[in-house]
């Protein structure tokens, strides 16, 4: 059932931000870039699309919950790519409409995903961060001071 929940939230949420709304930018007018360098843009894509996957089926089965804030996850998930990085869902969404601005060579979309970035640090800083720490208590705050908010660092550094 958890994965079910994960599923719609995805489809709901990242496939809003990540999908319909560049769309919507773009616009029907929209031109792909020259084949030969599709590879600029879809590689960041399904680069960021692969991230965002790995980061649902964390939230879904290490800790047991979902990405949505009305199920978070009941463990906090300090595992893999959150080893390295503490927001890697965001990275990821960021990730994949970065390879569509690329793919459209859009300016709009590197417009649309600055301002994202804005409003996923303001929602991490004055949302996220102090809802986990209530919850997670130590544990979390440990959390904050070993692993990095946006640029990943590998855990042996």
């Amino acid at each position: 059932m958890t994965a079910l929940k994960t599923l719609i939230f995805s489809i709901l949420v990242p496939g809003t931000v990540a999908g319909v709304i560049p769309w919507l930018l773009l616009g029907p007018g929209a031109v792909l870039m020259v084949p030969s360098f599709w590879l600029a843009g879809i590689v960041p894509l399904a680069l960021g699309v692969g991230l965002y996957l790995w980061c649902a089926g964390a939230f879904t089965f290490i800790g047991r919950g979902t990405p949505a804030p009305i199920d978070a996850p009941k463990v906090l998930v300090v595992e893999g790519f959150y080893c390295w990085v503490r927001n890697p869902m965001y990275i990821a969404v960021l990730t994949v409409v970065t390879g569509e601005a690329i793919l459209f060579r859009s300016l709009l979309l590197v417009v649309y995903v600055l301002l994202l970035w804005a409003a996923f640090h303001m929602a991490i800083l004055f949302v996220e961060e102090p809802s986990l720490r209530r919850q997670f208590g130590a544990s979390y705050e440990t959390y904050l001071h070993t692993v990095p908010r946006w640029i990943p660092r590998p855990p042996w550094i």
